[in-house]
């Protein structure tokens, strides 16, 4: 299990990912194996979830470039990345259970805009809804039950915060960053990304809920970057078992969050240590939604 790693020439040390330069237009970003909750970074990781993220983001950057480039080069566990590699990290290269869990990829100007996508309600959404009649701040029609798909489909941008919690967007702050052509372009790619994915992910027995995307520019260009409808930044659904009007079961680290919500603690770190049931049973929800999506086991 990988929660940190030490190379050369660290860029950023995210909640999950860390993020090496290895030349002026090339990254290697590492899914680690840690997992936060409420905005806190646990002590202990969870077996195998950094290659699951790292190879879902894969999957998807791969199945979604006939909608929008991406930063995806290849993974650094290909042998054609190898050699590249070992040259970089000398003098016996990139070890094999970071490069399993790594991948190589584009380096853009990013944009500090995270691009949530909502199909249905729950979660953050679905509190506000209660509180206050809005998702976002945005209104959306009254007596829809808790996990109820929106009459159609919502784009809800947050800011992108390093520490703490991303705060919603109205769309003039959007429109204030990034100006109205890039506005409409962030809005419209997200929505095509989502509705792409959530008819394939459909057709393999799982509804996608909702997920959140980061973009950057290359030469002016929209790219899709960080990672792509993986458990961490989206909610998978059992279709075969939904029923609106309750929470519904998840492919994520909701085994984390029910634990922690029971513990006696503040949401400052530190952060307790997970039980060995509770990691077991969240690294078995990562490994079931790689299958289900992909269709192969984590070998």
């Amino acid at each position: 299990m990988i929660t940190q790693t030490q190379l050369p020439d660290l860029l950023h040390r995210g909640k999950v990912r860390d993020t090496y330069q290895l030349d002026d237009k090339r990254l290697l970003m590492v899914s680690t194996d840690r997992i936060s909750a409420f905005d806190v970074v646990l002590p202990l990781g969870i077996p195998e979830k950094g290659r699951v993220l790292n190879q879902i983001s894969a999957f998807w950057f791969q199945k979604t470039q006939h909608l929008v480039p991406n930063h995806f080069i290849m993974s650094a566990d290909d042998p054609k990345a190898a050699a590249d590699l070992k040259a970089r990290f000398s003098p016996d290269g990139l070890p094999a259970e970071i490069a399993r869990q790594a991948m190589v990829v584009k380096q853009a100007e990013r944009i500090d805009i995270e691009c949530v996508v909502r199909g249905y309600i729950a979660g953050t959404a679905w509190s506000e809804y209660q509180a206050k009649g809005t998702v976002s701040g945005k209104p959306v029609p009254a007596g829809l039950l808790e996990g109820q798909a929106f009459p159609e489909l919502l784009f809800t941008p947050t800011t992108k915060a390093e520490e703490g919690h991303d705060e919603n967007m109205t769309d003039q702050q959007v429109l204030d960053m990034v100006g109205p052509a890039l506005a409409k372009q962030l809005a419209e790619v997200s929505i095509a990304v989502f509705e792409f994915c959530k008819d394939y992910a459909l057709e393999r027995g799982l509804i996608l809920a909702d997920t959140k995307m980061e973009f950057g520019l290359i030469n002016g260009e929209l790219i899709l970057i960080d990672e792509l409808l993986t458990p961490d930044s989206s909610r998978f659904w059992d279709a075969a078992g939904y029923s609106p009007g309750k929470s519904q079961p998840s492919f994520d680290k909701q085994p984390v969050r029910d634990w922690l919500a029971n513990q006696d603690w503040n949401r400052e770190p530190p952060a307790p240590s997970l039980p060995d049931d509770v990691v077991a049973e969240t690294s078995a929800r990562y490994l079931e939604a790689y299958y289900l999506l992909t269709g192969e086991r984590l070998s």
